[in-house]
């Protein structure tokens, strides 16, 4: 509760800030105090320090999970910031309503986290939902990032359509928004529950792009501003997956042998579709849109098994990749042209950032030593602990082994073809955050307990 209570404040003070205060520097400064502040009241309150005692009839609860999730959160929008806050000056003239709207974010990513009743789910993903909107289309003189803007938005009120329609079912089938209370009385569940499972189920699909519902992604991606990419692409796809596993785990976990097989092949559909599409795209950005979609196949595998072990990995898998692909994206936010070919060459114009990208690469390849890798192990390990689904491990194996490729060309051209790529505006204090999280990647790869201990400690 403190992480979202001081989430919301904070965005208001960033509101303000920006009338008050003219330069950005200092705006920027009160962003990351505010951040780092955030994640030490997160900190404490899993030391059992709470600022904030709100009752809330039980219907969100901080738990061990939750809080760990949240701290995952926060420190991944700090790093956020370190790297890429400077580059959203670029974007337009509202700087300090832009940060205000990556608080009020996270005051919707952490409902989600701990939400113990459909509504709280529900008022999460919107205050989630609708910065984004705003985000998607803050570069108003460009076209492409208007078109993103409105494609997102009518696609996101799609889904929450689909997400009102299966709450309410589900309300009708069995009387209660509180996910503990959505419990079959009978050996078989009613039609009107089925129906809003399946609703849910596609609406938080479409959340975190998985196929079919994957559509709107490479050209939201794409078309948004690439500061704001780095963060849709990452913090919030965790956070909707956290969402996704909870809700699934509480509220549907009896069903599971019926929802199962539908989930295997979502799962398996959105790793074709990512990794396959990837292969084929020529501009980097628009390869990360498709990669981020066969990462979350990979973290479709925790919503398949729905064990303790697809948890351990979920929260795994969610760490490294949100460092990896913000560090990436951070790195390319610099360059002038995103195309592979825009990285010819960069080996020899920036030796420190293409070791750095290239531990990012190799983490989002799934290479050992990197977290990708154990996230990836964990991933398949838990599918295989739900038996009976051994295609779906191979499968998943096999596309891991394409996405080898689609990443290795970005690495290809940094340190294998000639050329002359230019990064931008790039700070000794830029690279060694950079430095510094590369070396968290591969430390979360060796030392995975350093971040799963605080599961239960």
């Amino acid at each position: 509760m403190n992480a979202l209570i001081l989430s919301a404040v904070l965005g208001v003070i960033m509101m303000f800030s920006g009338i008050v205060l003219k330069e950005k520097r200092s705006i920027r400064n009160i962003a990351v105090a505010g951040m780092i502040a955030l994640l030490i009241v997160n900190v404490l309150e899993m030391r059992g320090i709470v600022f904030f005692d709100i009752d809330a009839k039980d219907m969100i609860a901080f738990d061990r999970f939750a809080l760990l999730f949240n701290t995952v959160a926060f420190l991944s929008a700090l790093i956020y910031l370190l790297l890429s806050s400077r580059d959203m000056e670029k974007v337009g003239i509202n700087y300090a309503e832009y940060l205000a709207l990556i608080f009020f974010i996270l005051c919707g990513i952490t409902m989600t986290s701990a939400f113990r009743s459909l509504l709280i789910l529900f008022l999460g993903i919107e205050i989630i939902s609708i910065p984004l909107y705003i985000l998607t289309g803050s570069d108003k003189k460009n076209l492409k990032s208007n078109e993103a803007s409105l494609k997102y938005f009518l696609l996101g009120a799609f889904s929450t359509g689909l997400m009102l329609m299966g709450i309410a079912l589900v309300y009708g089938a069995q009387g209660s928004f509180y996910t503990n209370k959505i419990i079959l009385f009978s050996g078989t569940p009613s039609p009107l529950l089925v129906a809003g499972m399946v609703l849910l189920l596609f609406s938080m699909a479409f959340k975190v792009s998985a196929a079919p519902f994957h559509f709107w992604t490479p050209d939201v991606y794409d078309g948004a501003p690439t500061v704001f990419t780095s963060f849709m692409a990452t913090i919030v796809k965790a956070a909707v997956f956290i969402a996704f596993i909870r809700l699934f785990d509480e509220a549907f976990g009896s069903l599971q042998v019926k929802w199962q097989l539908l989930v295997a092949i979502i799962t398996a559909a959105t790793l074709f579709i990512g990794n396959i599409t990837a292969v084929f795209q020529q501009s980097v950005k628009r390869m990360l849109a498709y990669s981020s979609i066969s990462q979350a196949g990979f973290m479709m595998l925790s919503l398949f098994a729905l064990n303790a072990e697809a948890k351990e990995g979920l929260m795994l898998y969610v760490s490294a990749y949100s460092f990896a692909t913000i560090g990436i994206f951070a790195v390319l936010i610099k360059m002038k042209d995103y195309t592979f070919d825009g990285f010819n060459g960069f080996a020899k114009q920036q030796p420190l950032l293409a070791a750095t990208t290239t531990i990012f690469l190799l983490s989002l390849a799934g290479i050992p030593l990197t977290g990708g890798f154990l996230s990836k192990f964990y991933m398949l390990k838990a599918t295989l602990s739900a038996g009976n689904y051994l295609w779906l491990v191979i499968f998943a194996v096999l596309m891991a082994a394409v996405s080898v490729y689609y990443y290795f060309r970005v690495i290809q051209a940094m340190y294998f073809k000639e050329g002359d790529a230019h990064p931008v505006d790039v700070t000794p204090a830029f690279k060694w955050t950079l430095v510094a999280l590369s070396a968290l990647v591969l430390l979360l790869g060796i030392f995975p307990n350093l971040l799963l201990n605080w599961y239960y400690f």
